[in-house]
């Protein structure tokens, strides 16, 4: 028996002006293939890149990994680092790009709903406001933007 897996991507995400899009519209493998889940975004000064995972059933969404202008061996994040790589260039005001490979699929773990996020980087502007009992004007700031999230992808692995 062959069993398929089917990815199913929507076209796009927008929220805030900003546009996040994952493709193909759909791809089909077995188990034991890979499959590379494609994201772009931009032009923008967006320069974070994230990928979630949702299985079935489940609210939770699991940080698979991110990337920071680019993506590092450790981007990945370590329960999903034998089957998962994460690749892209994330630098400057074009557009970014960023992809998910997953090799040598497997069921159930890799049956899930895989999001694309986009966020600024965040920051902390005054780093020695890190230290205890400093005066209120060291208090740290934090930077904080929102992540624009693309429509996911379903990942599904069929029956034999």
């Amino acid at each position: 028996m062959i069993r398929f897996l089917f990815c199913h991507f929507l076209a796009a995400g927008i929220s805030l002006g900003i546009q996040v899009h994952q493709s193909p519209s759909a791809v089909f493998r077995k188990p034991g293939d890979g499959v590379q889940l494609v994201c772009t975004h931009g032009p923008n000064d967006y320069r974070v890149m994230l990928w979630y995972q949702q299985l079935p059933g489940d609210t939770a969404l699991k940080l698979v990994g991110y990337g920071y202008v680019e993506f590092k061996s450790d981007s990945v994040e370590e329960p999903f680092r034998k089957h998962f790589k994460l690749a892209g260039d994330l630098s400057g005001n074009k557009i970014k790009n960023g992809s998910l490979s997953i090799a040598d699929l497997k069921q159930p773990e890799h049956t899930a709903t895989y999001f694309c996020a986009a966020s600024k980087p965040q920051y902390i502007k005054h780093p020695s406001a890190l230290y205890i009992n400093l005066s209120p004007f060291l208090l740290p700031r934090l930077e904080v933007d929102c992540q624009l999230y693309s429509l996911p992808i379903s990942v599904i692995l069929g029956p034999n």
